[in-house]
């Protein structure tokens, strides 16, 4: 990379950042919204059914080939199956027994499997800056895991949720993998979402309709809106720029956008939701944020 070429480089990735961020910090809400009548499974499938086409449009916009390799097409199948599957069925069922908040805090943790595994499969070294963030934020994660635990609903079935949460934050660490796979990196982005989204969104529809039955839809406009939002704002636009920033930063260092995601939910339920502040979360979300700082200063080595 020239010289002239890595702040326009740095830019983008720092835009990215910002923008995932932002809409991913927001997605929280919505989600919690979409847990009612209709059966999650169902909403999962009509979110990457929308994105699906979406990405499609996106892509014809951009003319790019919907035309994939045969390792192209495996590639989305097993992106399709563990992020837009196995990621999102675990994490709307979580939300039943949790509150949006903590669900959010736990997925800050991505950036620990992301690392691990690609120092594992992709051969990625850790820095030292990087283990020392990390440390930092943890810190900072597990004092607002305390705090929203605490503000947990007594009814809610905790330690079924964490687990749940756990087993999603797998399924996309898996996909965030896949993606920094020499294979991954080779596939042109939007058409493997594309597909990756409409493959997931036909096996959820399946799942849907082996365990809940038949379709089920809410007319509230808000629950319309939310899929809408979700589709188009937290996965169209999203996903791209977050496995854009796994193949120029590393799942695990693109994984840090999540330890930003649980301070913006919260900022967001105190606008929208009365949320208040406790000496605890404020002293979890700097040392969160002072964490991300830390890891992602840190230059990559080797």
């Amino acid at each position: 990379m020239t010289e002239a070429q890595e702040p326009a480089s740095r830019g983008k990735v720092i835009f990215a950042f910002l923008v995932v961020t932002a809409i991913w910090g927001s997605t929280w809400l919505v989600i919690k919204d979409q847990v009612g009548s209709v059966p999650p499974t169902w909403s999962i499938t009509y979110r990457f059914a929308l994105a699906g086409a979406g990405m499609l449009a996106l892509a014809l916009l951009r003319r790019d080939s919907l035309r994939l390799s045969r390792q192209g097409m495996g590639l989305a199948l097993l992106v399709g199956l563990s992020q837009f599957v196995c990621n999102f069925q675990f994490v709307y069922q979580a939300e039943i027994h949790l509150t949006s908040g903590l669900v959010a805090v736990c997925y800050a943790l991505l950036m620990l499997p992301n690392a691990v595994l690609a120092r594992i499969f992709l051969g990625q070294k850790v820095t030292p800056g990087f283990i020392a963030g990390s440390l930092v934020a943890i810190a900072g994660i597990a004092l607002l895991m305390v705090h929203e635990y605490r503000s947990a609903p007594p009814e809610g079935r905790v330690a079924l949720g964490v687990l749940m949460t756990c087993a999603g934050i797998l399924s996309a660490s898996t996909a965030n993998i896949l993606q920094g796979t020499s294979v991954g990196r080779a596939q042109p982005m939007v058409p493997m979402l594309a597909w990756a989204m409409l493959l997931g969104a036909a096996i959820d529809a399946c799942w849907s309709l082996a365990t809940v039955g038949a379709p089920v839809m809410e007319t509230r406009w808000e629950y319309l809106a939310g899929i809408a939002y979700l589709a188009i704002a937290g996965s169209v636009v999203t996903f791209p720029l977050y496995f854009m920033l796994i193949r120029e930063l590393g799942p695990g260092r693109a994984a840090y956008n999540g330890v930003a995601v649980p301070v913006v939910a919260m900022g967001l339920s105190t606008l929208f939701e009365g949320y208040r502040w406790t000496g605890l979360a404020a002293g979890g979300a700097v040392l969160a944020l002072a964490g991300l700082v830390i890891a992602l200063a840190a230059r990559k080595r080797g």
